[in-house]
């Protein structure tokens, strides 16, 4: 098990990606912390399928577009938990906005999207570097998304905010190299996992899976997968990883191959 031993704090741990992650962290032998904002009952029953693999794990509630909660959260998994070597900010938030109707994108909408999705996880990485500075370094996994470099997704705040996402990875990454800290970020193409309110029909997950040229969308499990792999990596950091199927990188699938 190639964290055996490691602490890992997961941010929007509760259900889909972060849920999947969480449990993939636990086979691996780390120790997770699940922090969630509403869904307490879902974070907690991640914490009990977290245990049944053996180790440790606790539900911790924060909003990560609060700074002063953000940093009780991470000084509690330290405190609870002895340490902290892994962080996946993968908590998030959308709504659906057609491109097109550029008016129906308010200022409330943005403002939401861009500290959820972008400035969360920087509070989140800010809180965790001293105590992994105190381990002697760690590892960072931003999830962010095929629409950060697509320009599609449910809105452009949100494309918008997946796109500075994969910019702050870099950012961090090289700033926090000399500290042995690694950072990089896994995008998603379309999951259907509930994010968003239900966004992502049946119909619509069904049609993209016949344009991906693995012959269906991937699965939460598949991109925790991804999560996994890189934070164990030891030579990895600055990446994103695009986990959707070959969509992005090859396009849609073509029969006629």
């Amino acid at each position: 098990m190639r964290l055996k031993g490691k602490i890992a704090l997961v941010t929007g741990g509760a259900g889909g990606i972060g849920r999947a992650t969480a449990l993939a962290l636990a086979r691996d032998g780390a120790d997770v912390a699940i922090g969630y904002c509403t869904s307490a009952a879902e974070a907690h029953e991640t914490v009990r399928l977290a245990e049944q693999a053996g180790v440790r794990a606790l539900a911790i509630q924060a909003d990560v577009t609060r700074d002063g909660e953000v940093r009780a959260m991470v000084d509690r998994v330290a405190d609870e938990l002895g340490g902290l070597d892994c962080l996946v900010n993968n908590a998030g938030w959308t709504r659906r906005v057609p491109h097109r109707r550029l008016d129906d994108l308010t200022d409330e909408i943005w403002e939401r999207v861009l500290a959820t999705n972008l400035r969360g996880p920087f509070y989140c990485a800010r809180a965790a570097v001293p105590h992994m500075e105190r381990r002697g370094g760690g590892a960072i996994v931003n999830v962010t998304s095929v629409a950060g470099a697509t320009g599609t997704g449910s809105s452009m705040a949100y494309a918008a905010s997946k796109g500075g996402l994969d910019t702050l990875t870099k950012s961090l990454a090289r700033a926090l190299a000399p500290s042995r800290i690694r950072v990089n970020a896994v995008a998603p193409g379309l999951l259907g996992t509930g994010f968003g309110g239900g966004l992502i029909t049946a119909e619509l997950l069904e049609q993209t899976g016949r344009l991906t040229p693995i012959g269906r969308p991937v699965t939460p499990e598949e991109v925790a997968d991804a999560v996994v792999f890189l934070l164990a990596n030891p030579a990895m950091t600055g990446y994103t990883t695009i986990a959707d199927g070959g969509l992005t990188a090859l396009g849609a699938a073509d029969p006629r191959w």
